[in-house]
């Protein structure tokens, strides 16, 4: 599988990238299961984070690295500074704090991919650089990014840590899909506009996408008539995302591939480097995406996808 390469990293991240929020060592089985398989399709990255399953998620993973003996193989990816009930957590004790935990459950001593879950734009972004700075400085993290950041904070980040001399955001984590998010799936969400889009063509920042399948909606399962699922029809039902729907749908039959496959390959053949976080739960499911991987999209047909030619 292809890789995009990172400053830090010992090997490169995978094109894709198992999630793993429903991980826990009550269902250890499944999460050796499913990261097995995604390791014989050539994935070696799993996305995770403080607040996943309650910290479930981040303990399956670490155990299922010790009995793997694959730690120096594998990427952890994982988050933290998520608002908690008592507000923000873009602090640096917080960020300290949970950063150690997030390493105990791991059982690891460095993280390769650490990214901040939400931005608070109360805080300067010279002193968050500071702050993960010094955490590459000491080993515990090989490369960090944002989650669900707008491309100006982005921006400003990057243009401080060249003008002092730090590492910046090697990576931004919001939804890119083909289908376009109405309004946020989770409060303080940012989903991939046309000027977000247009920022990544310009600065070639790696995306690594969350719900890259637009969850489930390019399955085949859902019809403009069906309204059983009150989220995909509350974010992504409207007739726009229809039409892309059906032109993914004869792209796919003209290619020789499924709805969903072309709607992966979307994300995965944009101008700039992309990575898809997938959720597939079982082989069928890892073996579609791996397929999806392959396929080559022209920027004609990125564009016909996304409805901006005819």
């Amino acid at each position: 599988m292809d890789t995009i390469q990172l400053p830090g990293l010992k090997q490169g991240v995978s094109r894709l990238i198992i999630g793993s929020d429903y991980f826990s060592p009550n269902v250890y089985e499944l999460v050796c299961t499913n990261l097995d398989t995604f390791t014989a399709i050539g994935g070696n990255t799993v996305d995770t984070g403080y607040i996943y399953s309650g910290g479930d998620s981040e303990k399956a993973i670490g155990m299922w690295m010790e009995d793997r003996k694959n730690r120096s193989e594998f990427n952890v990816w994982t988050k933290g500074a998520h608002p908690n009930q008592d507000g923000s957590r873009m602090y640096k004790a917080a960020i300290e704090e949970e950063l150690k935990i997030s390493l105990e459950r791991l059982r690891t001593d460095y993280i390769d991919l650490y990214a901040l879950h939400r931005d608070d734009e109360r805080v300067p972004v010279g002193q968050i650089l500071e702050w993960l700075n010094e955490h590459v400085e000491a080993g515990r993290i090989l490369a960090f990014g944002a989650s669900n950041w707008s491309s100006a904070r982005l921006e400003e980040a990057n243009r401080y840590a060249a003008e002092h001399g730090l590492r910046g955001f090697a990576f931004s984590s919001p939804n890119l899909s083909l289908a376009k998010a109405k309004e946020p799936y989770w409060a303080d969400c940012v989903s991939v506009d046309d000027e977000i889009l247009a920022w990544h063509e310009r600065s070639k920042l790696p995306i690594f996408s969350w719900s890259a399948q637009a969850r489930g909606f390019f399955t085949g399962r859902f019809t403009p008539e069906d309204h059983s699922d009150a989220d995909l029809v509350r974010v992504f039902y409207n007739d726009a995302n229809w039409e892309r729907y059906y032109r993914a749908e004869k792209l796919g039959k003209e290619k020789g591939f499924s709805t969903i496959q072309i709607a992966l390959a979307y994300v995965l053949n944009q101008s700039f480097p992309t990575a898809a976080i997938v959720g597939a739960r079982n082989e069928a499911e890892m073996r579609s995406c791996q397929e999806a991987a392959t396929i080559e999209l022209t920027q004609e047909e990125i564009r016909w996808l996304d409805l901006r030619t005819k």
